[in-house]
């Protein structure tokens, strides 16, 4: 492992300026502006646009850091100030209280920039960058190793945490290292081994640090052509088997051995089940999507009854993919 301390002017609280604003539905908010960055830290602002479910309630504080130095500031910030601290990348694999988050939520989608090193194949991405986009990126520049990654609605940064993963690959399978940050602003090089990488899981899950940047190792020099079609193979793949029409986090569940979450929904008889305006997705069973107007509450009950109706018929009990934040509440179910 190598560490080095992180560079950089951290701002103290002492140097803060504030500023109220009035909001749309006439409730004072607060901007706290961070000197020598361009961190603006906003308190009460609504998560629901930041998750890919479109629920939520609102961070206590929310800032998005675009470059180290900000990241750092609103740390610092959050320790001087004794707020806990939530990272938000695309909001892909979460579901946020109705309740809100307490805290400062850090969004790391703003960390974008990508290299493609020919000389060894590979590919060194800062956090916020889009799977996605990486994939196709990569494809047409002829590089293989991403084509099963394009379905994936996440950034970098969420899929070296979750140890994203489809079509029989995962990041774990090709992560060189990645580069962290932990709460004393110290930066870390970290390699798959001290990650602790499992399925959909690392030792960076829970933790005190972000992740700033990857480097993957990809294969270079293939024809765009075939690399493309590929690609788009996996992404037809996706949206024949998979429902896109409505928000969602994707899979819900973990894949219990031998058997998959979405066949023990759907021999459960759980297909198009709704509460509220959270339903099983009928293309399916392990989405669980927002038909319009879902609470988190809808989702989180959803959840909970499939839970409780597989193990009733199956005896097992699925244990969620999808990172639940904030305050849940089951007796409300």
């Amino acid at each position: 492992m190598t560490t080095s301390q992180a560079a950089g002017n951290l701002c103290t609280v002492s140097a803060l300026t504030t500023k109220k604003q009035e909001t749309a539905n006439s409730v004072d908010s607060e901007i706290i502006y961070l000197p020598s960055t361009d961190c603006v830290i906003k308190s009460q602002a609504s998560l629901s646009a930041f998750t890919s479910y479109r629920v939520g309630g609102a961070a206590e504080w929310y800032v998005a850091p675009r470059n180290l130095e900000a990241l750092q500031a609103s740390l610092q910030y959050a320790k001087e100030q004794a707020l806990k601290v939530t990272i938000l990348g695309a909001g892909s694999n979460l579901l946020v209280s109705d309740r809100g988050i307490p805290g400062l939520v850090i969004a790391t989608r703003h960390f974008r920039s990508n290299y493609f090193d020919p000389q060894t194949g590979q590919l060194t991405v800062a956090a916020g960058e889009s799977i996605p986009s990486l994939a196709w990126e990569a494809a047409d520049r002829g590089w293989e190793g991403l084509e099963w990654a394009v379905g994936i609605p996440g950034t970098v940064g969420g899929a070296v945490v979750m140890n994203a993963g489809a079509h029989n690959s995962c990041i774990a399978d090709m992560l060189v290292s990645a580069q962290v940050l932990s709460a004393e602003s110290t930066l870390e090089t970290l390699t798959p081994d001290q990650l602790g990488y499992q399925y959909r899981s690392s030792l960076l899950q829970g933790g005190s640090r972000i992740v700033t940047q990857a480097t993957l190792q990809l294969q270079p020099g293939a024809d765009p052509v075939k690399v493309l079609a590929a690609t788009k193979q996996h992404k037809q793949h996706r949206l024949s088997t998979q429902p896109y029409n409505f928000p969602s986090c994707g899979s819900v569940f973990r894949n219990p051995t031998p058997y998959t979450a979405g066949w023990l929904i759907e021999q459960t008889g759980l297909k198009g089940y709704q509460i509220g305006g959270a339903q099983v997705a009928q293309l399916h069973a392990n989405f669980i999507v927002n038909r319009g107007g879902a609470k988190a509450s809808d989702i989180f009950c959803l959840i909970r009854h499939i839970q409780y109706q597989v193990q009733e018929r199956w005896s097992i009990w699925l244990e969620p993919e999808v990172k639940m934040i904030g305050e849940f509440q089951a007796a409300n179910c």
